[in-house]
């Protein structure tokens, strides 16, 4: 019997049953052949590489997030630098030092995906901690308490003056509540997707997991708004106005070289986000996804319809881009980056 109560709480079960947790690979792969037809018709492999001739491969992989970042106007980002590897815990404090940067900040590589390695850091000595793991350059950038966290995914063909938001992820972060009879440890037990996180959730509350929460009190097990560091994806997009594209278009045109892609950025307010009052955390290109298929009312099937009109957008975009005499990327360049960037984030 208690095998059998075992086993539907086994985080194996937990990721079986939802899809949303399982590998990234059984997502695209019914998308495989439509890529590879999308790539006859263009003649290259790498045609998404002029969805966005701004950033490097359109922003499908190997794009500098600082590069990125720098393209976009000062007023609607936090304050971010590059750090060169190797450095110092000194050399940082002297970096953070000319810049007026004070903890807690986002470290994050520069490279990077899914929340590899993105921490938020609160003193000199988890700073150390960092540098002793990170092997690739990486960014430091003002932590933005801004209390609400969204994906907003932006669209504009070249041959249209105005573009649209056509998606809008709003993220929750991991979090308990207590009941004043269970513990920290407890609740993070009883939370599926804490359970999914327990191993780092017992290290970084080492202190605390004995604790016994009282009614309704809210524990915020992680402040970054990655679904795999556990945060809880929601389809926002009855959020999206004729008023909140036009404010992402603003912000889009002043961007050189972007058409598609989806910002991710913290707000003070759903009314900030429709007037463009936002801080963008990262502007990810045509490797994003519309990130509101990761809702847990979302079906699979449902998710990989939205992601074949995705496919057909870039298609769309990198055509028109290429009429007007945006080349695609070589095969031996296309090849080159992305071994660099395998190379550089498996290190």
């Amino acid at each position: 019997m208690i095998i059998f109560k075992w086993i539907p709480r086994s985080n194996f079960i937990i990721k079986l049953a939802s899809w949303e947790y399982w590998p990234f690979g059984i997502l695209q792969a019914p998308l495989f052949p439509y890529w590879l037809w999308l790539s006859i018709k263009s003649r290259s492999l790498f045609f998404f590489s002029a969805s966005n001739p701004g950033i490097l491969m359109g922003g499908m992989f190997g794009e500098s997030k600082f590069d990125v970042l720098n393209k976009i106007p000062d007023y609607a980002k936090p304050k971010t630098i590059l750090v060169q590897v190797p450095s110092s815990i000194e050399q940082i404090k002297q970096l953070l030092a000319s810049h007026n940067l004070t903890y807690p900040l986002v470290f994050k590589p520069d490279l990077g995906e899914r929340g590899w390695m993105v921490k938020i850091i609160k003193n000199d000595f988890e700073a150390e901690q960092y540098l002793k793991q990170i092997k690739l350059n990486f960014i430091i950038q003002d932590w933005v308490n801004l209390p609400l966290e969204f994906g907003v995914f932006y669209v504009r063909y070249p041959g249209n003056f105005e573009g649209k938001v056509v998606s809008i992820v709003g993220k929750e972060m991991l979090h308990v509540v207590g009941d004043r009879s269970k513990t920290l440890m407890q609740l993070i037990e009883e939370n599926d997707r804490a359970k999914l996180q327990i191993q780092v959730l017992k290290q970084t509350f080492s202190s605390e997991l004995n604790r016994i929460l009282s009614i309704g009190e809210r524990k915020e097990l992680v402040s970054i708004g990655n679904h795999c560091l556990g945060t809880k994806f929601l389809n926002f997009n009855h959020l999206i106005s004729p008023k909140l594209s036009a404010s992402f278009d603003s912000i889009s045109k002043q961007i050189d070289g972007f058409y598609f892609g989806r910002f991710d950025l913290r707000t003070e307010s759903i009314e900030a986000l429709e007037r463009g009052d936002v801080k963008i955390l990262e502007l990810n290109g045509c490797g994003a996804e519309p990130a509101h298929i990761y809702d847990p009312t979302f079906s699979f099937f449902k998710a990989v319809k939205v992601l074949f009109v995705h496919w057909a957008t870039i298609y769309r975009i990198s055509q028109e881009n290429y009429k007007k005499g945006i080349p695609y990327i070589s095969f031996r360049e296309g090849i080159a980056h992305y071994k660099k960037f395998k190379a550089l984030t498996s290190s």
